[in-house]
């Protein structure tokens, strides 16, 4: 679109959708609306002025450039606009967030006309996103005598931006609206299926509740009842945001329950109010502190205890609840920030000072997280110019240090990458802290709103603290359609303007990489000490602590190269036995979900916890099918603990692999992957020379809770259920209902499998091969009785199956192998029994392209079993997915149905599954 009369046309068709005007960001179209409010006696001149004030998005768009320039125009007399007066010209600029807007301010503040002068710096004192340059400008005109300068600087220093900002309201009037009964997906406010329309806000907020129009009514009506009351989302017996940390998600309740951030900015609202009985899934409620809003554990079911403080459970074993008090829809309550507790007119219900912390209060009172770091970032750099101490405005971060305590693994990852702490001082979990970040992942689905946070907030090139951030192309991988077309090539030049290594180059220099973005944060994670950040929940890696986050805190990441959060608690869990020798380590990633909830009467104590698992002698490949697990476990993050023999190892594979993606031509100008090639020889010298071994914890470090894993135990394989048609729907569609492969008595029919997503390896894809020639071996043929769908990791897998011969086993048995020179353009919706070698990305798993056909029971590898994610319902028959390892999926489609025990150890008969043994070490300090 490139002409006005284009955008017309495009409002047009919009409305038939019940939509206004998408939000103007390019320049050829804000200049044309420019020269006709220029010609007064244009046609189009009213609708351009209305396009011009309230549709032009701001921060470092390219529109935004052209609005700040004529806004320029305006206020210093060059031309007049009857409907835009100077001092409304200003008023506009305060609500473009950076960049341009920043850059006109500034020329305006530190030029000759002096009341203009003092006009903008009253403007520029409300500003945080200020940029290198723009201080550089400012310190420059402070040395030189500039007035305006100094008072700038000094109200920088004093924090003004932040403290003339409105107190929060001492009480908050809400009306709660259940969205659900049991945990709530982020699948639910924002579908993966709708993953191209998350940048187009108002479009993508039609799919809220996964597009049911009751639902989205009765929230409306609900709306229309209490108007001067906010809207709190419930997920009732069940936590709020499970799955994934999805902005676009905090984005659409904003939209449908929140507050305009801005009268000139659409369709950006701010400040949601969202609860769950067991509380936020960690990094979700992270991605609500982005916007401001509130996010409140409920506690509103709690256990029945008997006489001696034991659980009482049912006749199945389950904990039974009892209602402390009702949040049914309807229900008005009071939220008192004052004194932090949850109010039912005048009863207090709970205490809720966890979900307003002096941090969080921060957030509310500035709109979101974003505005504070800024904030802070430009408090100090003032204070620096000036040559003053920093003065206390924020909140001091909660500093805890226990004399005589040991440090947890991320405890001490927290320590060595701390800023702005106190000197020398050891911080224990519970501290805040704001930490340097050493690798940050955008990936494609979220990928289009983190360029647009970067813009907002008016960045332009990636921290030089990052070393470096990768940009993938995984969760579009499966079909190359229209909107991927459109939106994905836009998206890879503009983080590879950025700065980031991405995916698909922009200029078509290699061939595109479609490897599953955990997979390749994985492999260029070369540190063991390191901090990565990434735009998705499964962002775990098996080296160094990773954190999955919204894609405003991925951009906040890339743009300051930091991130800030509490040091959380850990969890330790170790093992002991020995593994049978036809089990798959999948199983003992189940078995560990399941053992300690038998081990916790149900309680899950993973739950926003760090999972520190001491896997010892696991390779990161394998190791990360644990540690991308603990997602659905609820856990914050994860670190493995590794001998040094076994880190060495991973760090050699990570090295070599990185060195492949040199020599496909994807290092970008700066050079970082070639250092991080240099970073993992340098980290593998310090283990071999004795140096600086593998990160371990303190042997008196403290722990949470202890978990210990009996391998002995696990004598058959394990099924995570969505358990689809349990009589508590609170009990539906959790990772929590783990069966043994008996359960099903070799009588569950299987519709499709999947082998893919991040949650396998080489390994896998090899077990895969032998399988088939066993079975072949075996029975004469290979017959599906079910489609299979495989998805390799990443394209490296594929190059090493090719080299080493099984791929062609696969492709013998195979009815479709993907074609990178034709990739699909359509979504599949029909299999039929073969087997699909599909390119190499999430497919199935993401649920945003291919979906199993409605109704089916699919058996996978992959790490969803949300109701619609993998598979929708059909009229007749509810869907659902099952998660398990490899052999299972393999076998199960075979022969249609869930084996026994005999014919899964008969197909699995001579197939190394996994070398795991506990190790035999302290891996302690």
């Amino acid at each position: 679109m490139n002409t006005y009369n284009d955008y017309i046309k495009e409002i047009e068709e919009r409305k038939s959708q019940g939509l206004h005007p998408k939000p103007i960001d390019g320049a050829e179209l804000l200049s044309e609306i420019i020269s006709q409010i220029k010609d007064n006696d244009n046609q189009h001149r009213e609708d351009s002025l209305n396009f011009f004030i309230y549709n032009v998005l701001p921060g470092t768009t390219s529109a935004a450039g052209v609005k700040a320039k004529f806004l320029k125009e305006i206020i210093l007399g060059e031309f007049i606009v009857e409907e835009i007066t100077p001092t409304f010209a200003l008023e506009q600029l305060s609500h473009m967030k950076g960049g341009p807007s920043v850059d006109v301010l500034l020329d305006l503040a530190l030029g000759n006309d002096t009341t203009v002068s003092q006009e903008a710096a009253k403007v520029l004192k409300t500003q945080v996103f200020l940029y290198e340059a723009d201080t550089e400008r400012l310190e420059k005109a402070y040395k030189a005598g500039n007035a305006i300068a100094k008072e700038l600087l000094e109200s920088y220093a004093k924090a003004e931006f932040f403290t003339a900002l409105p107190e929060i309201d001492e009480e908050i009037e809400i009306v709660t609206y259940v969205a659900g009964v049991g945990d709530i997906s982020t699948d639910l406010l924002s579908p993966g299926a709708d993953a191209h329309s998350r940048s187009d806000r108002e479009l993508h907020g039609q799919c809220m509740f996964e597009h049911n129009k009751e639902m989205q009514q009765e929230l409306f009506a609900l709306k229309e009842q209490h108007p001067d009351k906010r809207v709190m989302l419930v997920a009732e017996k069940g936590t709020m945001g499970v799955g994934s940390s999805r902005m676009s998600g905090v984005n659409n309740v904003a939209l449908w329950t929140g507050i305009s951030s801005s009268p000139y900015v659409p369709f950006i609202n701010i400040a949601p109010v969202i609860a769950g009985t067991n509380g936020i899934a960690p990094i979700f409620l992270t991605t609500v502190g982005v916007t401001g809003g509130i996010g409140i554990d409920l506690k509103n079911w709690v256990k029945q205890k008997d006489a001696n403080g034991n659980t009482i459970v049912d006749e199945d074993g389950e904990p039974i609840l009892k209602e402390v008090y009702s949040v049914a829809t309807g229900t008005v309550l009071t939220i008192n920030t004052k004194t932090k507790k949850l109010y039912n007119g005048d009863k207090e219900l709970k205490d809720i000072s966890t979900a307003l912390t002096p941090q969080k209060m921060e957030f509310i009172k500035a709109g979101g997280s974003y505005a504070v770091v800024f904030g802070k970032k430009l408090q100090t750099i003032a204070c620096k110019i000036l040559g003053i101490a920093i003065p206390q405005v924020y909140a001091t971060s909660k500093e805890i240090s226990i004399e005589g305590q040991g440090l947890t693994a991320v405890e001490k990852i927290f320590n060595k990458n701390a800023v702005g702490t106190t000197p020398g001082k050891t911080l224990h979990a519970g501290s805040n802290v704001r930490v340097e970040v050493n690798i940050v992942g955008s990936q494609d689905t979220t990928g289009l709103m983190t360029s647009q946070e970067l813009e907002m907030m008016a960045a332009t090139v990636i921290s030089p603290i990052v070393d470096t951030g990768y940009q993938s192309g995984c969760h579009t991988a499966s079909v190359w359609d229209d909107k991927s077309k459109a939106n994905i090539p836009r998206l890879m030049k503009f983080m590879n303007d950025f700065g980031l290594v991405t995916a698909r180059d922009p200029k078509n220099k290699y061939h595109a990489m479609t490897d599953v973005i955990h997979k390749v944060l994985n492999d260029i994670a070369v540190d063991d000490w390191d901090v990565i950040i990434g735009g998705d929940s499964h962002t775990r890696m098996a080296k160094g602590v990773a954190f999955g986050a919204d894609s405003g805190t991925v951009a906040l990441a890339l743009a300051t190269g930091e991130a800030t959060m509490p040091i959380p608690e850990s969890v330790k869990v170790t093992f002991k036995g020995e593994m049978k020798p036809y089990m798959d380590f999948r199983d003992v990633v189940h078995a560990t979900q399941e053992q300690m909830l038998n081990q916790f009467e149900g309680e899950n104590v993973f739950q926003g916890k760090i999972i520190e698992v001491h896997i010892g002698t696991l390779t990161s490949d394998q190791a990360f099918t644990f540690t991308d697990w603990t997602a659905e476990m609820k856990a914050k993050a994860s670190i493995c603990i590794s001998e040094d023999d076994t880190l060495i190892e991973s760090l050699e594979i990570s090295r070599d692999r990185i060195q492949i993606m040199i020599d496909k031509g994807m290092d970008n100008p700066k050079q970082d992957l070639k250092g991080l090639v240099d970073k993992a020889n340098n980290r593998i010298n310090e283990i071999k020379t004795g140096t600086k071994s593998a990160l371990k914890p303190d042997a008196d470090a403290k722990y949470y809770a202890e978990v210990v894993i009996d391998l002995d135990k696990i004598v058959e394989p394990m099924i995570a259920d969505p358990d689809v048609n349990n009589e508590d729907v609170s009990k539906r569609y959790t990772h929590d209902n783990i069966q043994p492969l008996s359960f099903y008595g070799g009588t569950k029919k299987v519709d499709l499998g999947f082998v893919g997503s991040c949650m396998i390896h080489k390994g896998d894809m090899k077990i895969l091969a032998q399988m088939l020639k066993n079975i072949e071996a075996q029975q004469g043929e290979v017959k599906f009785n079910a489609p299979l769908v495989v998805a390799p990791p990443t394209y490296n897998i594929v190059d090493e199956l090719k080299a080493e011969g099984d791929w062609d086993v696969l492709v013998k048995y195979s009815g479709f192998e993907f074609d990178d020179s034709a990739p699909k353009g359509l979504a599949r919706t029909k299999y039929e029994n073969m087997l699909y070698l599909e390119r190499p990305g999430c497919n199935l798993c993401m649920g945003n392209q291919e979906k199993a056909e409605p109704g089916d029971t699919v058996m996978a590898t992959s790490t969803r079993l949300f109701q619609g994610r993998v598979v929708k319902d059909s009229g007749e028959k509810k869907g659902e997915s099952l998660l398990s390892s490899t052999p299972v999926v393999v076998l199960s489609t075979i022969l249609g149905r869930t084996p026994t025990m005999e014919e899964y150890e008969a197909a699995v008969d001579g197939i190394v599954l996994t070398k795991f043994k506990p190790s035999q070490k302290e891996l302690v300090i």
